[in-house]
């Protein structure tokens, strides 16, 4: 069944706008940036509406969510007055310079925002590599499970990112999309 899956999210420096594309390409969803103002484009609320799920996105900036992205969660106040969020599955990612740099707390922030939504929640459903012989580019390196959390070293360019987390990013992905499929 085809389930309409948006990922909506804020990118600075790009990194968390390759992530979300291997988001989409797992879930086969549709991107939905937060520009450098911290607005949609025309016409994206009402793609939110419309949408089965969720995937927000956000960098690590400080140890949460980027100002921009605040900006949306904080104008969302609008839907969540309506309930116009409630029962859509939602997930989150993020992505910052340092392997751990507080990510978790982004993620949180996100979740708190989802279930205040009334949303349904997918996290990574990935096992962790965390056994002496894991590599860099493995399967969920980080071992996030509330929602995916990958690292790009701060003078590495989109071109020069993790392996592992972009395959990682393209599995949360399927799992948010057969989720979505399931709740149907």
């Amino acid at each position: 069944m085809s389930k309409n899956i948006v990922i909506v999210y804020h990118s600075g420096y790009g990194h968390t706008r390759r992530i979300a594309e291997a988001v989409a390409e797992g879930s086969r969803g549709h991107l939905l940036a937060i520009d450098a103002e911290g607005n949609l484009p025309e016409g994206g609320w009402e793609r939110l509406e419309a949408a089965d799920a969720i995937i927000f996105g956000s960098p690590t900036y400080i140890g949460n969510v980027s100002w921009q992205f605040k900006k949306f969660v904080d104008q969302s106040s609008k839907v969540w007055i309506t309930q116009g969020w409630k029962d859509k599955l939602g997930a989150a990612f993020t992505n910052s310079a340092s392997v751990n740099g507080d990510k978790q707390t982004t993620l949180y922030t996100i979740f708190t925002m989802a279930q205040q939504h009334g949303m349904l929640w997918a996290g990574t459903g990935l096992m962790p590599s965390n056994a002496k012989s894991a590599q860099r580019d493995d399967v969920n390196y980080l071992s996030s499970f509330a929602g995916l959390a990958t690292a790009t070293p701060s003078d590495a360019s989109t071109d020069e990112m993790v392996a592992g987390d972009l395959r990682t990013a393209v599995l949360f992905g399927e799992r948010v999309r057969a989720s979505a499929e399931r709740l149907a």
